[in-house]
């Protein structure tokens, strides 16, 4: 009769199983993980999307803010040239008004 003898180890994320036969035989069954290192995969990968995601926050936040600020400026000046505007044709009246018609 066959002796055979089953040794099983377990460190916590890899289970090992040793079967040894008096025939000079000897099997090793290394079970897998369980699966840690697609945990800090998945882990690592979220954080990279979420840098990725604030950067490209920012970057739409600082482009928006130029904007506001070139539409500002450009309002400013509108208003200059219509109030220079408005003070040429007020002095245009006034110098019309002042001038008396020869008869």
């Amino acid at each position: 009769m066959a002796t055979e003898r089953v040794t099983e180890r377990s460190d916590g994320v890899m289970t090992e199983r040793v079967i040894e036969r008096d025939a000079g035989t000897t099997y090793v069954d290394a079970g897998g993980g369980s699966g840690m290192g697609g945990v800090l995969i998945g882990i690592a990968v979220l954080a990279l999307v979420a840098v990725v995601a604030f950067f490209l926050l920012q970057s739409n936040r600082n482009d928006t803010l130029r904007t506001e600020a070139v539409t500002g400026a450009a309002s400013t000046v509108a208003e200059s040239a219509a109030g220079a505007a408005q003070g040429v044709s007020n002095a245009a009246s006034r110098a019309a008004d002042a001038v008396k018609p020869v008869d």
